[in-house]
């Protein structure tokens, strides 16, 4: 027996999130399955973190005991053949037997994209929120590198337990332009709150469209002043990649 991580990439389109449920369709639950039919038997498999319902990934990180007579590379092999279209195994490696996806993390990386056109692409869609009236790059840039830092971010997302902190540290945050009236946002920091991402997103929005001041921005991540509602479609969303030591459990090899 031995302990083994994955790095995953899904659509998460058609899930009703990552975490399994009673009801609904999970991306857990799809990788427990596959893991059954090759002789897994635990009870719940540990990943690097939870996404929500309609929320894509590239560098999911998920981790397993299994009793597994080949190599890494075979077990990523044999995992694609039992997995739905709509989740791949990009990697696998042995791994130290106390590893956790979660909590060895230092941090994680997202990356949002949104397409400013007046007729909605039904092409860009899956992947991608289409926002109308276009938006001041200027300005979105400016509200990205106020999120560099260490914040409270209470007025941006909820902790994952009652009462638990909501100060973040954010090394990375910014825009650029994709192909035709493309935008991408990518933000990596030490953790985040619930639907932080997705609020930040939103908000920057405002920022752009002149709805929202940077100032007003500012009040929130400064004094927690409570900022207009809203999320920015999960659709857009995409956990990139989980960030671990250079020499921690992911560089084993069998």
């Amino acid at each position: 027996m031995a302990r083994y991580q994955l790095i995953l990439a899904y659509d998460g389109t058609q899930f009703a999130g990552y975490q399994r449920q009673a009801q609904g369709r999970t991306v857990q639950g799809e990788l427990e399955a596959a893991l059954r039919r090759l002789g897994w038997s635990g009870k719940a498999i540990l990943s690097a973190g939870r996404t929500d319902a309609g929320t894509h990934a590239e560098g999911q990180v998920i981790a397993f005991d299994l009793d597994w007579a080949h190599s890494p590379d075979e077990l990523c092999l044999a995992m694609n053949a039992y997995l739905p279209e709509d989740i791949a195994a990009r990697s696998a490696r042995l791994t130290d037997d106390d590893f956790h996806p979660r909590f060895a993390a230092l941090g994680r990386r997202y990356r949002y994209t949104l397409y400013c056109e007046e007729v909605r692409d039904p092409l860009k869609d899956r992947y991608a929120w289409q926002v109308w009236p276009g938006l001041n790059v200027d300005l979105l840039q400016a509200a990205a590198r106020m999120l560099d830092g260490t914040h409270d971010f209470a007025a941006f997302g909820t902790p994952p337990r009652p009462r638990s902190s909501t100060i973040r540290s954010v090394s990375q945050a910014g825009w650029v332009r994709s192909e035709g009236e493309g935008l991408i946002f990518t933000i990596t920091a030490n953790a985040f709150l619930y639907h932080m991402v997705r609020r930040l997103v939103f908000l920057q929005v405002q920022v752009g469209q002149g709805r929202v001041s940077l100032e007003e921005l500012g009040e929130g991540l400064e004094c927690q002043k409570p900022q207009m509602p809203g999320l920015a479609p999960a659709r857009g969303l995409v956990l990139a990649e989980v960030i671990y030591p250079p020499s921690g459990s992911l560089n084993r090899d069998k």
